[in-house]
């Protein structure tokens, strides 16, 4: 991929590569969910406390025939009586993460946002493909709305958002909102978004990896959520964005991704799309990103831009 320069994000990315030799992989998806899991609880136990934000946990009826979902709330303390919200989707090539590993991420959201963040505690692939995951998503998003008063929040200010396979689902829920047409979504927020099925060709001579979300990864994932082979004909458009050949009515749209991404084609070529259908789309492109960089190099003069960046946009979106 696009070689890192910038210095902070390299060091970072080396540091990374250090501390988890061979990266993270899915040749062992229980394993790998273990590791992250007491990864994330070191992390959460290392960290200062974060004040002035309440959470709770709800349950949202599931889809037909389905367990009911969890959405975890998240709102400030010092709130008005109104606010709008964020249905929050957490990444993790569609088989890995849950609500607890994004709870930093959603708590400084709600803070900076002045919403109530609303995350969702979605079924994963491959004990459940494609609709499940999509299904559960939007089943909270009908709760939210439907319970938009006992939260105090706007229904006609909702918007959705991920990163990585979350924004995938993010991408996904829009489409299938417009199509059913039963909730309102304001805006999606997509942090380099897993959304084509087909780019899972694998690296070798002429074929550049990616650093910490590989081909081998994306493959993997795909085949997972897909219960089939990624990149045949027939793969629904609510499974991958990017087969959406029409994408009119759906919301204003913010695109972030790194340069040294292996989503970020897609992300480019669905920014595109949108746009060339009037989607008022904002698409942003960063030197040296890797996938993640936001979280792995949080510090870095990069992450920091990338991150005011999509909270400016959507907080202008939520409450304009």
């Amino acid at each position: 991929m696009h070689p890192i320069t910038d210095p902070q994000l390299a060091a970072r990315l080396a540091l990374f590569e250090r501390a988890i030799p061979g990266g993270i992989t899915l040749e062992n998806i229980p394993a790998t969910r273990k590791f992250l899991k007491e990864l994330n609880a070191a992390v959460v136990a290392g960290a200062a406390n974060f004040p002035g934000v309440a959470s709770s946990d709800h349950y949202a009826p599931g889809p037909a025939g389905a367990p009911a979902v969890m959405v975890r709330i998240y709102q400030p303390e010092t709130r008005p009586a109104l606010l709008p919200a964020l249905l929050w989707i957490h990444g993790g090539g569609y088989v890995l993460g849950d609500v607890a590993s994004d709870d930093l991420k959603a708590k400084k959201l709600a803070l900076a946002l002045n919403c109530v963040v609303a995350s969702v505690e979605y079924r994963l692939a491959p004990e459940y493909p494609f609709p499940a995951p999509l299904e559960d998503c939007y089943a909270a998003l009908k709760w939210l709305s439907a319970h938009a008063r006992q939260f105090g929040v706007n229904p006609e200010r909702i918007a959705v958002g991920g990163a990585s396979a979350g924004g995938g689902l993010a991408a996904a829920l829009a489409l299938l909102a417009r199509d059913r047409g039963e909730v309102s979504v304001c805006y999606q927020l997509l942090i380099y978004p897993m959304i084509d099925d087909s780019n899972v060709k694998q690296a070798g001579p002429g074929v550049p990896d990616a650093p910490t979300w590989t081909r081998a990864n994306n493959l993997i994932g795909w085949h997972s959520y897909l219960a089939q082979e990624p990149g045949i004909a027939g793969i629904p458009y609510h499974a991958a964005a990017i087969r959406a050949a029409d994408v009119r009515g759906l919301p204003p749209t913010y695109i972030g991704v790194g340069t040294a991404d292996l989503f970020r084609d897609e992300a480019i070529a669905y920014a595109q799309r949108l746009m060339k259908a009037g989607i008022k789309t904002e698409l942003h492109v960063y030197a040296d990103g890797f996938h993640g960089f936001d979280d792995y190099a949080a510090e870095s003069d990069t992450a920091k831009r990338f991150l005011g960046e999509q909270v400016h946009l959507l907080a202008r979106a939520l409450h304009s």
